[in-house]
């Protein structure tokens, strides 16, 4: 068992409400794309308000080439990691006491939305106090569902080691895929949902000195489960062309969520000898609109149980692997009575799902 102990977030600073954004893809396509207004629906209905982004939209209107916003991404996304991480490590809202740099024994980070050698991790190692021989983990190329591995990794990790701590960062900068040039509905698709988010959690080891420095009730990690579905790769990810990264979306993903991740859950709630109905909460990643929906429909889950992954899609939109650490936080800052569980979820590239059986104490 490993212990979340704290969440703490790297929130971009320029705010884009969905209005603005609808606007500036209608200006820029409106003699490129023939059925333009039908795709532009998707910006009405897809319950977003806003979302924060790491530069300007004018920004995003004038630059195209892949080095550009590759550049940003390397520079964004070491600013808001730093702030999350302080954030995380030095929360009062969680933590008794400050956790110091030095006792992170283990730093997994998680990006799918840029690329940097030496990785990122390296670079948070060098510009705060951790210990030099801290493990390294870089994740790359999990997509949305890299927020869930990750925190799975580390609690894989820690059940190794339960003396010590981990910190797991998701960063994530999707806005910066957007192409001016790309006629594709994906392209459209994904402007309408995406936005920029960086979340840092802390896990410690069940024997670990500083589980005393966790506030209770906090989540627990009981058990995972993933599994990834052949013959999918084409559901979702990027095309990786010269002018950078294309969205790839299918319009498969909410039969997936009725087939391969009803099943999923299913089998595990079996496996750890539980009904559906001894859920508390289903912290999931909120891809979008129609994946929630979705996902309601097929467990017959109450709308209460998913409130604050619908509520993070409509403050931020879909960040990646991120965005299931906003909705984590979202629920510990609600708060959860002891000993309720709750099942942590994000779908991803693959086809994969991954689960997490959390236990509130």
């Amino acid at each position: 068992m490993s212990h979340i102990a704290s969440i703490g977030l790297g929130v971009p600073e320029h705010t884009l409400p969905q209005a603005t954004a609808k606007k500036m893809v209608e200006q820029l396509f409106v003699d490129k794309i023939a059925d333009l207004d039908r795709l532009l629906s998707v910006f009405d209905h897809a319950d977003i308000d806003e979302r924060q982004l790491v530069v300007e939209l004018d920004w995003l209107k004038k630059h195209g080439a892949f080095k550009d916003r590759n550049d940003v991404y390397v520079k964004a996304v070491l600013k808001y990691a730093l702030m999350a991480i302080d954030n995380c490590l030095k929360h009062d809202t969680y933590l008794t006491q400050d956790v110091p740099y030095e006792a992170i024994d283990l730093i997994v980070f998680v990006s799918s939305t840029g690329i940097s050698t030496p990785s990122i991790d390296a670079q948070l190692i060098n510009a705060r106090p951790f210990n030099e021989q801290t493990v390294r983990m870089p994740l790359w190329g999990l997509g949305c569902a890299g927020g869930a591995i990750g925190l799975s990794l580390a609690h894989d990790w820690l059940t190794a080691y339960p003396n010590k701590t981990a910190l797991v960062i998701c960063a994530e900068t999707a806005s910066l895929t957007f192409q001016q040039n790309d006629l594709q509905p994906s392209n459209i698709v994904g402007t309408a949902l995406f936005g920029d988010g960086v979340g840092a959690a802390l896990l410690i080891g069940e024997q670990s000195k500083y589980v005393a420095h966790c506030k209770r009730p906090c989540p627990s990690i009981v058990d995972r489960s993933a599994y990834t579905v052949k013959d999918t790769l084409s559901i979702m990810g990027w095309n990786v062309t010269n002018s950078g990264f294309e969205v790839v979306f299918s319009k498969e993903i909410p039969s997936m969520v009725h087939t391969v991740w009803k099943q999923h859950v299913e089998q595990f709630l079996q496996t750890n000898d539980l009904s559906n109905e001894q859920i508390h909460s289903y912290i999931v990643h909120p891809g979008g609109k129609k994946v929630l929906n979705a996902m309601t429909e097929a467990l017959q889950i109450p709308a209460r149980k998913l409130l604050p992954s619908r509520d993070i899609l409509r403050q931020h939109g879909n960040m990646s692997s991120a965005t299931v650490l906003y909705v984590l936080e979202n629920w510990m800052n609600t708060g959860v009575p002891n000993h309720e569980r709750s099942i942590l979820s994000a779908l991803g590239p693959g086809f994969s799902s991954e689960l997490l059986l959390l236990e509130w104490m």
